[in-house]
């Protein structure tokens, strides 16, 4: 399913750029005016699930913070669970992680070993708000299939062409970005 030009409109109108956030020269793109504009929202979920309804999905599974937001509620619409992959150190089971480099150093994240283990092979939808350089991603990417299930997607809300962490991540899976910022 293609989001039209008029929902698109609406996603995007409901992001809010923030200047100089983190840090000098950087162009934060604020979700959370999305998240308390009810309409933006809604023209967001009901299509992320006309999308994915024909996936025939087992799992959504959310990046650490802000995926958690959408693939919550889209595991929710669509009838399926919803998995966790979080920064080292959070989760309480036995985990697997994956390190990545950040341009700063290394980070890395964890889902729980037997995440995936109910349905065999799993089809999973990876999710987050955004994809920059892509480090998050592929790890999360990498780990899903760690763990036994398929990353047959990922989804972001924003996707930052002129970083490339879209093309690195095509490597490993299929991806969508529902606003694309080049």
């Amino acid at each position: 399913m293609i989001l039209s030009s008029t929902e698109r409109k609406i996603i995007h109108n409901s992001i809010r750029d923030i200047q100089d956030f983190p840090k000098p020269g950087i162009v934060f793109k604020d979700i959370t005016t999305l998240l308390n504009d009810a309409k933006a929202y809604n023209v967001l979920m009901n299509h992320l699930c006309q999308r994915y309804k024909e996936y025939n999905l087992d799992y959504i599974a959310g990046i650490d913070a802000r995926g958690f937001i959408f693939g919550a509620a889209l595991a929710q619409m669509l009838g399926i669970g919803f998995v966790p992959i979080r920064k080292k150190g959070k989760l309480p089971y036995t985990t697997i992680s994956e390190k990545y480099s950040l341009e700063y150093g290394i980070d890395e994240i964890e889902v729980h070993l037997d995440a995936f283990s109910k349905i065999p092979h799993a089809k999973v939808l990876l999710i987050d708000d955004l994809i920059a350089t892509g480090g998050t991603a592929n790890a999360a990417a990498k780990l899903i299939n760690q763990a036994g299930a398929e990353c047959v997607e990922a989804c972001f809300i924003i996707g930052l062409n002129f970083l490339d962490g879209q093309n690195k991540l095509k490597e490993i899976t299929n991806v969508y970005s529902l606003i694309e910022v080049n």
